[in-house]
């Protein structure tokens, strides 16, 4: 117990809800046009969505590094305008779990959207409702339960990232070390009793971000009967 270090754990959960956070803002947007739209356009963004999911965590990371890198245009644009780096810091920890997180939210949102009535939606047009006022009023209380989903699903995905988060932001203690990589350290150096204490707590911590969804699930479905 004397070496447990909980800035691991503080970190993981500033990273998963920021990404998730960020996912949110990012992915509805997406999800709507993706369910609203057709053609090959749609077809290409849908595939570049799904791209972080199959992709290797280590290819997904090198990707993001020549992007965001110190020697790319936009590592180079943020340095020196801003004197903002974001490989090897916190900063990077979080697009990066955003990245691996966003096409769960996308996904599980846009099934959602499909899954509405199209009479409800051009109904509401034919009364004069705008796109915008349709998204917010009517698309987001229908999917709230897909949405839900798809925070869970991000975040949990955001909490264990491992490979990417990694190569973005590396292992600097009490700067970007995460609870995944504190659990690959402690069982490198052999602290077993470490390694198995870590675990528990990111099991526990899924454990209790999955039933408090489900319970509020089942409140909201229990309030509208």
């Amino acid at each position: 117990m004397g070496d447990l270090n909980l800035f691991p754990l503080y970190l993981s959960l500033r990273v998963a809800f920021t990404a998730t956070l960020l996912s949110m803002i990012i992915g509805l947007p997406i999800a709507y046009y993706l369910s609203k739209s057709k053609g090959k356009i749609v077809d290409f963004i849908d595939t570049l969505v799904t791209l972080p999911v199959v992709l290797p965590p280590t290819v997904l990371g090198y990707y993001l590094l020549v992007l965001l890198g110190r020697q790319s245009f936009i590592g180079q644009f943020l340095e020196r305008k801003f004197n903002i780096m974001i490989v090897f810091t916190p900063t990077g920890a979080i697009i990066a779990a955003m990245i691996v997180s966003i096409p769960f939210m996308i996904k599980t949102t846009r099934a959602a959207f499909l899954d509405i009535n199209p009479d409800i939606l051009n109904a509401a047009r034919v009364l004069g409702r705008t796109e915008i006022n349709i998204f917010f009023k009517i698309m987001i209380p229908i999917s709230w339960r897909g949405i839900v989903s798809g925070i869970a699903l991000s975040f949990s995905r955001s909490l264990g990232d491992f490979g990417t988060t990694l190569m973005v932001a590396g292992n600097i203690p009490y700067r970007t070390t995460t609870m995944p990589i504190a659990i690959y350290d402690a069982l490198i150096s052999g602290n077993r009793e470490l390694a198995n204490l870590l675990v528990l707590i990111m099991t526990l911590i899924s454990i209790t971000v999955l039933f408090i969804i489900n319970r509020l699930e089942k409140k909201i479905i229990k309030g509208r009967l």
